[in-house]
């Protein structure tokens, strides 16, 4: 297959059940986050477990000048990009009601979850319409990460929804300005998912899933998302730009 794919928050959780999908598929992988590289040494090793090759690229999504890096070691050791999975973010420190939600939350929150993202894939973008122009059997496609937080309102996290929400908007933007590029835009939306960031309301949700929250009574898992991500990227949905996968074990299907 040959191709490479770059998956933001890709070390850990949703991330890394989307990495390794991708790499048992035939991708090399880069795989970005904050962790120093030594720290991710067993992630990677079992990423390469695969045969592929896999780039680790450490940095703050939420700086531009990180965002460049990233793509340079990318150019450096792939020479292409064919497939931009959009996953990293944060939740916010602490949770607080809208009415007394802070400022310099809001600004993290969307500064890593909205703004890295939404200037990531303009780069990308632009470097994939070059790889089209001069290759005519390139194919690339943009995948981005949100959450039925995009939809589903939380008081008490209000600029995390925001934040996905944005990406909601940005994939059908995106999607608009490229498609006459070939290259299809798609936002994966997962529900409740089994990762380190979840762990803290496990007991939760195994309550509120006993209880029906979800048509199929399971908690999502990050191999889950993966599959999701591996069918577009592989092209399996070549007439569907802009449109959104959920991933959600029927969580929002309203029920009466």
């Amino acid at each position: 297959m040959d191709q490479v794919a770059l998956i933001t928050g890709g070390s850990r959780g949703i991330g890394y059940g989307i990495a390794s999908a991708l790499a048992q598929e035939g991708f090399h992988v880069a795989i970005n986050g904050m962790r120093p590289e030594k720290e991710v040494s067993d992630v990677v090793n079992q990423l390469k477990s695969y045969g592929v090759e896999v780039l680790y690229c450490q940095g703050d999504i939420a700086s531009a000048t990180a965002r460049t890096d990233m793509l340079e070691k990318i150019k450096s050791q792939f020479g292409k990009l064919n497939v931009l999975v959009n996953n990293a973010g944060v939740a916010p420190k602490e949770r607080k009601d809208i009415l007394e939600a802070t400022e310099e939350s809001f600004e993290h929150v969307l500064k890593t979850n909205l703004q890295g993202p939404y200037f990531l894939t303009q780069q990308v973008a632009n470097w994939m319409i070059d790889q089209k122009k001069t290759d005519d059997t390139f194919a690339g496609s943009i995948v981005t990460v949100s959450s039925i937080s995009s939809t589903v309102a939380s008081i008490n996290r209000g600029e995390y929804c925001i934040s996905k929400a944005g990406l909601s908007m940005m994939t059908l933007l995106f999607a608009t300005r490229l498609g006459a590029f070939g290259i299809p835009v798609y936002e994966v939306r997962p529900g409740v998912i089994k990762t380190d960031m979840t762990s803290g309301v496990t007991e939760k949700y195994d309550r509120l899933i006993s209880e029906g929250l979800f048509v199929q009574p399971r908690w999502g898992f990050p191999e889950d998302v993966g599959k999701a991500v591996v069918a577009l990227a592989k092209g399996y949905f070549p007439y569907s730009t802009g449109q959104t996968i959920m991933v959600e074990g029927g969580m929002t299907i309203p029920r009466l």
